[in-house]
């Protein structure tokens, strides 16, 4: 099997709430959408016991699928140094969780997601699920998260073939974002208060 063309991706939202998940399968080039779902974490657990949880069932999710690589989304960095800390947490667990079986892993800003999808760094989260039920018809899930993940694996692929997704409106782009900077993640702490308790 030629890893470049035919392979199956985790797609991953981290979070230490709600975390997206994700897996494609990649045939001839083309992403096919396997599975699209969430874990949801008990706020009233102590945040350790939540990364026990999320290590547990994305571990499920690997030892079922058994994904070739696993794409995540790279939290920005910022002045709520508690709030990236518990991020950077859960998203340490999941890289854990594919490291323990040799998957390799790669990060994508969400910048960088958002334009390989729309073609707008700074499209909002619905601009990303509509252009994903776009792109893949029939797909359907009640959290954002989710299609944030089908987001984040659509994306690897696009960057690591060169093979751009289906292009819609003004369509998706190689271009490397850039670092992003402390108002970012201010701004995504803002818009995203249940992802970070």
């Amino acid at each position: 099997m030629d890893n470049a063309i035919d392979k199956i991706i985790l797609g991953v939202d981290p979070g230490t709430v709600v975390m997206g998940y994700s897996v494609v399968h990649i045939i001839k080039g083309k992403v096919h959408p396997v599975l699209m779902d969430i874990i949801k974490l008990n706020t009233k657990l102590d945040h350790y016991t939540r990364l026990a949880t999320i290590f547990d069932e994305l571990s499920a999710v690997v030892e079922q699928h058994k994904p070739d690589e696993m794409a995540l989304e790279a939290p920005f960095f910022g002045k709520n140094v508690q709030s990236m800390l518990k991020l950077g947490r859960a998203q340490g667990v999941c890289m854990a969780t594919a490291l323990s079986k040799k998957i390799p892993v790669f990060e994508y800003s969400p910048r960088l997601v958002k334009q390989s999808i729309v073609g707008n760094g700074n499209a909002s989260k619905e601009q990303v699920s509509g252009m994903l039920q776009a792109m893949f018809p029939g797909i359907e899930h009640n959290y954002l998260d989710a299609f944030d993940a089908l987001a984040v694996a659509a994306c690897h692929h696009s960057q690591t073939t060169g093979i751009s997704a289906p292009k819609h409106g003004s369509g998706a782009t190689k271009s490397k974002s850039k670092k992003g900077r402390s108002s970012s993640w201010d701004q995504f702490i803002q818009q995203n208060p249940e992802r970070l308790k």
